[in-house]
């Protein structure tokens, strides 16, 4: 394999989104797990699928149009979630719905031929352009900065919301921040995995990161490194069976999870005995 890459543009390609995906999920998913908002998560990754008919409905790029309705749905969920109450649940799946209804409905007004969605639901990470690099390039780099930049506020923020409010970090920004950032991560997640196994790539890292380690600094590295070593066997059997990419990476991913975990659990048994 590692002779098709130096041959092989799209295979280039797939790399370097490999790289980029690994480190927006490692970041990002650890808060996410750790702050339970995978499903508010779900219902952003969803709402996008409106926004590519939107750009497919009208001729722009589909990718513009997942950035859009995705930021939306960010601020819409949001606002829910604080002020939704025992609803807010229903309300995100509605939203989730919604965005993909809409999706079907703006494909189904396109003229002529309707186009091939099958890569924005399940991804390829092999069919990935050059712009899609430069998208992903763009939003990793805002994505990393604002985790960097406010570092310190989200290790407040997860330890104790309520003690992070009473020492004057405001915590209402970085919830809605941080769903700002999801939808961008979405965004840069499309390509690979599709919007279908999105929730996979942006969780599962973080999850098995958490069972390595409590430090908040170390997860993130964990998640990071996992992510680009699964990628990397995901791209590799994808190969070498000609298997779809996106789909034999989170299988990798989930499996490493199960093995992780049960380990763990024999682990804590032999310890406490």
């Amino acid at each position: 394999m590692i002779d098709a890459i130096f041959k092989y543009q799209f295979l280039q390609n797939a790399v370097i989104a490999s790289l980029l995906v690994s480190i927006v999920c490692g970041m990002i998913g650890v808060i996410i797990v750790e702050k339970k908002l995978v499903m508010m998560s779900g219902g952003i990754a969803h709402t996008a699928y409106g926004g590519v008919g939107l750009g497919y409905l009208l001729g722009f790029e589909p990718i513009i149009g997942a950035i859009g309705f995705s930021v939306l749905a960010a601020f819409g969920i949001g606002f829910v979630n604080r002020k939704g109450g025992s609803a807010s649940d229903v309300i995100i799946a509605m939203f989730w719905s919604l965005g993909m209804a809409l999706g079907i409905i703006f494909i189904g007004l396109v003229k002529g031929y309707p186009p091939n969605m099958n890569s924005y639901l399940f991804g390829n990470i092999l069919s990935v352009t050059k712009l899609d690099l430069k998208l992903m390039i763009s939003m990793t780099i805002i994505v990393s900065t604002l985790i960097l930049v406010f570092y310190n506020d989200w290790k407040a923020y997860l330890f104790d919301e309520e003690f992070a409010t009473i020492i004057g970090i405001k915590t209402t920004f970085l919830e809605y921040l941080l769903l700002v950032l999801v939808a961008l991560t979405v965004v840069v997640l499309i390509r690979v995995a599709g919007i279908i196994l999105v929730i996979a790539l942006l969780t599962a890292p973080a999850a098995v990161a958490g069972l390595l380690s409590n430090n908040f600094k170390n997860r993130m590295i964990y998640a990071i490194l996992i992510g680009i070593l699964v990628c990397f066997i995901g791209l590799w059997i994808s190969y070498l069976n000609n298997i779809a990419s996106g789909a034999t990476i989170i299988i990798v991913l989930v499996s490493m999870y199960t093995v992780t975990y049960i380990i763990k659990t024999l682990v804590d048994k032999i310890k406490k005995v």
